[in-house]
């Protein structure tokens, strides 16, 4: 990798009031040119597990779509469909919709 960043995993607050206090939002990111390595997963359940010390519960994961290569990551971590947020967030100069996925811990 020669120093490069391959990739990251976050978990930022949910929502702040304080009856969300143990639900995270997360999210990973893994560079094109090392896609399909295993990175993403990963990164994501050495993430899952730090959150699980910190006793968080839930999990939940925007994947603007389309992102096939997303969804089916966050499928075989046990991520299930919530709903989607309709033309909610931009990216690539166009309105993206949001599918919104939730895992327990």
């Amino acid at each position: 990798m020669d120093g490069h960043v391959a990739g990251y995993a976050y978990g930022s607050e949910h929502r702040s009031r304080e009856a969300y206090k143990s639900s995270c939002d997360v999210t990973v990111y893994v560079d094109p040119s090392f896609s399909r390595r295993g990175i993403g997963r990963a990164l994501y359940i050495d993430l899952f597990e730090r959150l699980k010390k910190r006793e968080f519960h839930a999990l939940f994961a925007g994947i603007a779509l389309p992102n096939d290569a997303s969804l089916g990551l966050h499928h075989s971590l046990g991520f299930k469909p919530v709903g989607v947020y309709q033309q909610v967030g931009r990216k690539l100069g166009a309105w993206r919709d949001v599918q919104w996925m939730q895992r327990l811990l």
